[in-house]
């Protein structure tokens, strides 16, 4: 049979057809092998793990086949409980595969320490902003007797006057003592010089 014959024959063309059943069958097959193997379409809602311990974090995540890996300590937050994830990601409702790792964060066990900055001299409004700046609050606000008005004369921490560069812990409220703005003699200086002012009219008058 020559070629062109056997090309047009029935038994050539029941031969293609079975050959791409056959190819349809196994590229199905494959695919549908290739979906199970990565989870394609196999979505998994991420939960939220907020104020939750590592140990219990482990519990949730491997029932749902997913991981979990604490990439920092971040400084407390009272929100929060200690030791437990502040922060997430991806975030809580997020749509992932399985197998996927979560990145979390965990609330550190207590408040930081930090130096009192130097704010004598410096006035309120510059002071309070230094404060804020590295994690101090403003407490209670006092006047004495000073001529430069709102300026810091003292910074006191429960009833007690604290030095520059002392160590308290971070959200600490700090009091700050202030002036008036108004002028006050020394009850000594101003003895001096009415001692001075009864001298020279002493002399005044001896001439």
């Amino acid at each position: 049979m020559s070629l062109g014959k056997y090309l047009s024959s029935r038994v050539f063309v029941a031969q293609m057809v079975a050959a791409l059943v056959l190819i349809a069958v196994l590229a199905f097959a494959f695919f549908h092998w290739i979906t199970f193997i990565t989870h394609h379409g196999d979505e998994i809602t991420v939960p939220n793990l907020s104020n939750l311990t590592p140990e219990q974090i482990e519990d949730k995540l491997s029932d749902l086949d997913l991981d979990y890996e604490i990439i920092d300590t971040v400084d407390y937050n009272p929100a929060f409980q200690k030791l437990t994830i502040v922060q997430q990601e991806p975030t809580a409702g997020s749509k992932v595969k399985g197998g996927r790792t979560i990145y979390v964060k965990l609330n550190a066990a207590t408040f930081t320490m930090v130096a009192v900055p130097d704010l004598i001299e410096k006035t309120y409004r510059q002071a309070v902003p230094t404060l804020k700046s590295i994690g101090l609050l403003e407490g209670e606000i006092t006047y004495v007797p000073y001529i430069g008005k709102d300026m810091v004369r003292k910074m006191m921490m429960n009833g007690k006057e604290i030095k520059p560069g002392t160590k308290v812990l971070k959200s600490s409220k700090i009091d700050l003592v202030l002036g008036d703005g108004k002028v006050v003699f020394d009850s000594t200086e101003i003895d001096s010089l009415l001692q001075e002012e009864n001298q020279v009219d002493t002399l005044t008058n001896a001439e």
